[in-house]
């Protein structure tokens, strides 16, 4: 365990409040104007099975969750087993002593205590934030503060339950692990609620969505957020409803973004290459999950790399981009909705659950959020497919006299279908020229995060693996250099070169090695060896970090 991160980390059954500790306990931790990172783990169940929740919490920048935790507490024999070897050296392990017997732990007669209580389960979460109050040293006073604005309802109870715990741990547990305050206070937000916000600071008007774990909270935090910022959110019936919907909006003017994981994206796909023919500017957020088929709905990977390059029939310009952390995230949405629009083309932001879900502290200023702009058509006759050097033709919405034609089948300059053969492929190379002008365009912006080291040896990683990698190294106390391309259509190998004889090993979650073999094939750069994880969890950095280790000896 890193001796400068604090974890804490709490097991239960679904309905137990597991998720709503951990949020309160980041909280806590924000309010110490410390940096956090809360990591949930659940089972596609609505009652039972296993969830937790874990939370680092550092004076320094933290970019990911640790496993190896100083405070654990379990509601159920299960969670016990599950996260016995969870507990850093010198941790304490506080356990329901009502579901199993005498333990390595302090026990507590957490569901006698709370049949007390009207709302029963649900209070163990409050007992759970009791016990990490009392052993960072909070006072009761401190802590009935907390309760009663995390848990607003039955605060009275909330409050009594909370105290009574708070004095069974007392002796054992009291003020073991006093926590440094940091130099100021942060945000936390998900990796899905800054994709929202960059949506919307980017100019969003009308998010589509069908729901799909885990990018479904895009569609509730857009549709809290909604009369807040004049914005349109319509829950669609299905996910080809959701992209056919997305496409005629943009004829309208409307800046769209849509969201879903693999098997929504499959449903997708067809209107995603209608999106490419009208030249029609979509934003589609493509959260990963393990799959084929339905997988392991409520996990991580990074699978559908080769998928979202290559989805759609026939030729069309393909942008897709990928976070590195929740802070990039809401930078990078807004970046690609206005590329999107700049180059009247669908763009994918590719990332996985790990992102979405995950909250960290994160420093964000919307005023420097790209805001989408599109080329307008300013007067005259129009064409909507007008032949232009850069192949973007400018754009005109309605109200308008002009007739604006958007169309399906292959067409003329002014939208007319069209079978002639040197049209057919004078339209191919109008749309084919955008490749080059995106390229162009790309080569004065950032489009690769690289953090320099001494080590000879180079790691390639794309996504939220990018987090894990850095603290793994901090963990370590590695210092190869760490390369991220942000964008992975069209990856920007001007920027990789350099790289392209060097040692590299990749970090990637998928046991094919897409990303290796993305890189290979697109630069010619040699991989020596690729580290691989593919059972739906993260990257642990105690763990990475001796695994990259090993591949640096």
């Amino acid at each position: 365990m890193s001796k400068d991160v604090f974890t804490f980390l709490i097991g239960g059954k679904a309905g137990e409040g597991v998720k709503k500790a951990g949020s309160v306990a980041a909280h806590i931790f924000s309010s110490l104007n410390r940096h956090v990172f809360q990591m949930d783990d659940y089972m596609s169940l609505i009652r039972g099975g296993h969830n937790f929740s874990v939370v680092s919490t550092s004076t320094r920048w933290l970019t990911s969750h640790y496993m190896k935790s100083n405070l654990v507490v379990n509601f159920d024999k299960r969670s016990c087993e599950t996260h016995l070897n969870d507990l850093a050296d010198n941790g304490i392990m506080v356990y329901n002593s009502d579901e199993l017997g005498n333990i390595n732990g302090i026990g507590i007669p957490l569901s006698s205590e709370a049949d007390k209580y009207p709302m029963k389960k649900l209070m163990y979460g409050v007992g759970a934030v009791a016990v990490l109050s009392s052993t960072i040293g909070f006072s009761k006073e401190q802590m009935n503060q907390i309760i009663s604005e995390q848990y607003p309802r039955g605060i009275e109870d909330n409050i009594r339950f909370a105290g009574s715990i708070y004095d069974m741990v007392k002796e054992d547990c009291e003020s073991k692990f006093p926590l440094e305050r940091g130099d100021k206070e942060r945000k936390i937000i998900t990796g899905n609620e800054s994709i929202s916000l960059g949506a919307i600071a980017g100019g969003l008007n009308i998010y589509y969505g069908y729901p799909m774990t885990p990018a479904s909270t895009i569609l509730h935090f857009i549709a809290r957020q909604a009369e807040n910022f004049g914005l349109a959110v319509v829950h669609a019936e299905s996910e080809i409803a959701v992209i056919n919907l997305a496409v005629g909006s943009t004829f309208t003017g409307a800046k769209t973004m849509v969201g879903t994981s693999g098997g929504g994206f499959a449903l997708m796909v067809e209107g995603y290459s209608l999106a490419g023919i009208t030249e029609a500017p979509v934003l589609i957020v493509l959260s990963q999950r393990p799959g084929p088929a339905t997988g392991v709905p409520t996990y991580t990977e990074q699978a559908d790399l080769s998928f979202a390059l290559t989805a759609g029939h026939g030729d069309f310009l393909r942008i897709v981009a990928s976070p590195a952390t929740v802070e990039d995230a809401f930078y990078l949405t807004a970046e690609m909705l206005d590329l999107v629009w700049k180059f009247q083309t669908p763009g994918i932001l590719l990332t996985e659950k790990h992102l979405s879900e995950s909250a960290m502290t994160v420093e964000i200023d919307p005023a420097k959020a790209k805001w989408a702009a599109a080329s307008l058509h300013n007067n005259g006759k129009y064409s909507r497919y007008l032949d232009t050097d850069n192949g973007i033709s400018p754009m005109l919405f309605p109200p308008s006299n002009e007739v604006i034609k958007w169309n399906s089948y292959e067409h003329d300059e002014y939208g007319i279908t069209t079978e002639d053969a040197k049209l057919i492929a004078k339209m191919h190379e109008k749309r084919n020229r955008k490749v080059s002008a995106l390229l162009n365009y790309l080569k004065d912006k950032e489009t690769v995060n690289i953090i320099r080291g001494e080590h000879p040896t180079n790691i390639f990683c794309f996504g939220s693996t990018y987090m894990s990698v850095l603290e793994a190294l901090r963990y370590g106390k590695l210092n190869p250099t760490t390369i991220q391309p942000i964008y992975l259509s069209p990856l920007p190998t001007w920027e990789l070169e350099e790289f392209k004889d060097q040692d590299n090993i990749v970090v990637e979650q998928n046991i094919s090695g897409q990303f290796t073999q993305l890189l290979v094939e697109k630069t010619g750069i040699k991989v020596r060896t690729t580290i691989k994880r593919y059972d739906g969890r993260p990257f642990d950095p105690i763990e990475l970090s001796t695994q990259i280790r090993e591949v640096l000896k």
